[in-house]
């Protein structure tokens, strides 16, 4: 299966990219690279959110109804003129769902990281994550993902081809730092390399933003 960064680098991948470049005004290859902090991030957080039963019910209706990949068969009218403010509002929903109390910590350590600022990385986000969501959602029609542990497969194939070495440790600890159950504990930290608990978190997240192992 590939990756959600495989993904990202396909033909449809690089539509998104220049959409939302586009349409935040920022360069194509500086988009490039906060979507490829940020798609793992998100989708290891989703995967927190459906290990409970009513989380992953949740997840599957909306990858079943309104985010079921639809949005990525026009992306063309989707750009053209810009976002409309239905989808930076359902973009909105999603990463306050996702990321919860957590968002301003992940916008800021991804801005940090990227040279961007952190309001112009919410921008980003607030496209992405329904675009994010469809692609989930064509991939849930692919697989015939019907079922939370059909779900829980899913999500954890598409971030395992992006985990290097396939450490799994990586999608626990960017969740949770120090085992508190908080969502995205200390992620500004892990993102910048400065938590090195966990076996080396630093380096697992150095490589997968780039960074030297």
């Amino acid at each position: 299966m590939s990756g959600i960064l495989d993904l990202l680098n396909s033909d449809i991948g690089k539509s998104i990219v220049s959409g939302v470049s586009e349409q935040t005004n920022q360069p194509q290859n500086k988009t490039h690279e906060v979507l490829s902090m940020a798609m793992p991030v998100l989708m290891a957080a989703m995967q927190r959110n459906a290990s409970s039963p009513e989380g992953a019910q949740g997840l599957l209706s909306a990858l079943n109804g309104q985010h079921d990949g639809s949005i990525l068969n026009n992306l063309s009218g989707l750009f053209g003129g810009g976002v409309d403010d239905n989808v930076m509002n359902d973009g909105s929903k999603i990463l306050g769902h996702v990321l919860g109390n957590k968002q301003s910590n992940v916008e800021k350590a991804i801005g940090a990281k990227s040279g961007m600022d952190a309001s112009s990385v919410a921008q980003i986000l607030k496209v992405a994550a329904p675009i994010l969501m469809g692609m989930l959602g064509n991939q849930a029609k692919q697989q015939n993902v019907n079922s939370p542990s059909g779900l829980e497969g899913m999500l954890g194939g598409l971030l395992k081809g992006n985990s290097p070495k396939g450490d799994q440790s990586f999608l626990e600890s960017i969740l949770d730092a120090n085992n508190d159950g908080s969502i995205m504990d200390d992620v500004a930290g892990m993102v910048m390399g400065g938590n090195k608990n966990k076996g080396g978190l630093g380096g697992i997240i150095g490589g997968l933003f780039g960074g030297k192992n």
